[in-house]
């Protein structure tokens, strides 16, 4: 399901279809994600990773799209995976196989563009997964957070586990994981996880501005910026990390239109015109 408060030209492929999410446009450049099953605390079956992995990927190829906003309908960001049809998959035998990218296909996207995460309410299993590997965080006052899966006897495998040590620590996250408490959002920003709580039902609001100021600068130092972050907080080393990102990013941007428009935009004391990246 789609709608659009603005009417973005695409380049691309048409929108791919994900079933039980609301997609929008608050501006022509930031898409605005909604997870859309307020009944069922908006977790997510095996059918939505794998749609949800293809809408992700259409993001990162459109050039037209800066920034991505994650967020949910109703009470719930993400209560993690429909344990109905998990039920039913283990009486059935059948094995239930994420893509890639993981859970909501977040947990373990790479990608190439930023998402953040407005998180309006329960954050669960693998709905907390999906944040943890996200870019940027912003959480309602009374937003709650949990990895909750020890005590139904399974394990968060999408990602998170090694991931949140990187975040907040060996003990914390083992805190985390192994009693499998909530966290309020004031803790989880405490800890490092969200960035910023703010007033309960703006935390879309806020991620659009947010999602705003990120548009607003060169697409292509904004792709290499995030990979070098990236790189660091995956385990690549400092100088390796440098180089990686010199000889396999910055070779690319060096030169190319949006660097030349911004040292030309300054020296001539205006606004940036960027172009899409080719990156």
């Amino acid at each position: 399901m789609s709608s659009q408060a603005t009417k973005p030209t695409f380049t691309t492929t048409p929108l791919p279809q994900v079933a039980d999410v609301a997609i929008s446009f608050p501006t022509p450049s930031i898409l605005l994600i909604t997870l859309n099953r307020p009944k069922d605390l908006n977790c997510i079956n095996n059918l939505g990773h794998h749609q949800l992995d293809a809408l992700y990927r259409w993001y990162d190829n459109e050039p037209s799209l800066l920034c991505a906003i994650l967020t949910g309908n109703g009470r719930a960001f993400c209560a993690g995976a429909d344990l109905k049809e998990w039920n039913q998959a283990n009486q059935e035998n059948k094995a239930r196989i994420q893509p890639p990218s993981g859970f909501g296909g977040l947990s373990r996207r790479s990608g190439k563009k930023p998402v953040i995460c407005a998180v309006n309410g329960i954050c669960f299993g693998g709905g907390c997964e999906m944040i943890i590997n996200a870019d940027i965080v912003v959480a309602d006052q009374g937003a709650q957070f949990g990895l909750p899966e020890v005590k139904i006897g399974v394990v968060a495998l999408a990602g998170a586990l090694t991931r949140l040590t990187r975040t907040v620590g060996k003990q914390r996250a083992m805190e985390m994981a192994l009693t499998g408490r909530t966290l309020s959002a004031d803790e989880a920003r405490e800890w490092g996880i969200v960035n910023r709580v703010v007033q309960k039902g703006t935390c879309v609001e806020e991620a659009i501005k947010m999602a705003g100021l990120i548009a607003a600068n060169s697409p292509d130092s904004v792709i290499v910026s995030r990979e070098g972050i990236k790189m660091g907080w995956e385990g690549v080393g400092a100088e390796e990390g440098t180089r990686l990102v010199m000889e396999n990013w910055y070779s690319r941007m060096d030169g190319g239109e949006n660097m030349k428009e911004g040292v030309r935009s300054f020296v001539e004391k205006r606004k940036p015109r960027w172009v899409s990246s080719k990156l």
